[in-house]
């Protein structure tokens, strides 16, 4: 029932190492020191491998966000990498984050193999979506996509990777918005997706102040996604990161909803393979329904 995900495909991207509550990790030509609290082992590399790292995030608190970068060597204000096909910056943010998160590819390569696999066209929702990369894979398979992300500077970004990916002609709507308004609303139009994808914070705020907590309002979230499903839908995904839950809570909630689809859900872990000591650092819990 639990599988570990892992995307074997990257050539722009590496973990190098990870022990100490940390992690070594390639970004196109750059190398970065993040903090990774599941690294509870040693490091495989030697120190002097570490401190050749390009920048290093150095926490203030537990959270996402807290914290700076110290840059010990040049680093481009913005840079690009590349995914089977798909064009994207990364960059520095107020964050921890550089733009990118590398294990989600898996769930771009599945979500490709729906999509083309489908009869006819495929309308594709997906909420939280940050820097668009998951909408592009969407796109690039075929779809007809709407993006909505509560930050106007991810979608900003998100477009940018468009440009770069040469698929601006593609049919991709970029919303600025809170993703349970908006999808309390498209349930009253009445207007119906193939897919959806949801990537939720433990904790953010819409673009009007909006509070969104994970626990409380996933529920709420997932049932009007589940109005707006069309009626012969292709699938669903969620991933969830950096909160105290197990992969078959996500499961189950998937699985109640959805059961009368019939079709099948599987959980697990995304994960991503350590180049030195040939671990597996987990980064995030998943669960996802296909028709």
């Amino acid at each position: 029932m639990l599988n570990l995900l892992s995307a074997p495909d990257w050539k722009d991207y590496t973990l190098l190492d990870s022990g100490n509550g940390l992690k070594l990790e390639r970004f196109g030509p750059y190398t970065f020191v993040r903090p990774e609290h599941q690294a509870v082992w040693r490091p495989a590399l030697a120190k002097k491998d570490w401190q050749s790292a390009h920048a290093t995030f150095r926490a203030t608190s537990g959270d996402e966000t807290g914290g700076r970068w110290d840059v010990h060597k040049p680093v481009e204000p913005a840079w690009e990498m590349r995914y089977r096909g798909l064009g994207f910056y990364a960059r520095f943010s107020n964050s921890r984050h550089l733009g990118v998160f590398p294990e989600q590819a898996a769930h771009w390569d599945w979500m490709g193999e729906q999509i083309r696999r489908a009869e006819g066209p495929v309308r594709v929702l997906n909420l939280f979506g940050y820097t668009g990369l998951a909408s592009l894979a969407a796109a690039q398979a075929g779809a007809q996509v709407t993006h909505v992300d509560a930050a106007k500077k991810s979608v900003g970004w998100a477009q940018e990777n468009q440009a770069l990916s040469r698929l601006e002609g593609r049919p991709l709507r970029w919303l600025v918005d809170d993703a349970l308004k908006f999808v309390q609303r498209e349930s009253r139009r009445q207007s119906y997706y193939d897919g959806i994808l949801l990537d939720p914070p433990k904790f953010g705020r819409g673009p009007k102040g909006e509070v969104w907590e994970v626990f409380e309002m996933l529920p709420q979230l997932l049932d009007a996604c589940r109005t707006i499903l069309s009626p012969q839908p292709l699938f669903l995904v969620i991933t969830a990161y950096a909160i105290r839950a197990s992969a078959l809570s996500l499961y189950y909630a998937v699985q109640e909803r959805l059961s009368s689809l019939g079709g099948e859900v599987e959980a697990g872990e995304l994960v991503v393979p350590e180049r030195s000591g040939g671990r597996l650092l987990s980064t995030a819990i998943y669960s996802r329904w296909r028709r």
